[in-house]
């Protein structure tokens, strides 16, 4: 059973639709090479996100080669979105668990992702803030060329 396999009566979804170029449901066995081109990661990162728990069961071949499916992907791609979140591995890990637990967990998992929503709200305003002095930058700079350019014409 994966990370995102239901449990109870409900799925936790991932956060985008599915993938193009992903093969039906059933016939979705990934090679790890195959999974390092669908999203990037390296396989030592797959390997390492394994290890800690953030992707824990990946079913195997008769040859031990790790096999992902399409539900491993969007988890994948769920996990790459919590990085740009900037939430902490640990945090990662502990929704991880969560979401293995059960529907018993939704609340913690609610608050969990509602912390790192509000983590994201600040840097944003934060970000904000940044551009607002990077464009007042850019027009005296964009003046100050005008400026000098019509000196010079002149």
């Amino acid at each position: 059973m994966t990370v995102m396999e239901t449990t109870g009566t409900r799925t936790d979804l991932c956060a985008t639709p599915p993938q193009q170029n992903r093969r039906p449901d059933g016939e979705d066995r990934y090679t790890i090479s195959e999974v390092v081109a669908f999203t990037g990661l390296t396989a030592h990162t797959l390997r390492w996100y394994e290890r800690i728990g953030l992707m824990p069961h990946i079913d195997r071949s008769h040859t031990g080669q790790r096999r992902y499916t399409n539900r491993d992907l969007d988890w994948l791609d769920l996990v790459g979105k919590l990085r740009l979140t900037g939430m902490p591995v640990a945090d990662m890990v502990r929704y991880a668990e969560l979401v293995r637990e059960g529907d018993h967990t939704y609340v913690e998992r609610f608050e969990l992702l509602q912390t790192t929503r509000e983590d994201v709200l600040a840097r944003i305003d934060e970000l904000r803030g940044t551009l607002a002095v990077l464009d007042r930058k850019i027009s005296f700079y964009a003046d100050a060329g005008r400026a000098l350019a019509s000196e010079r014409s002149r």
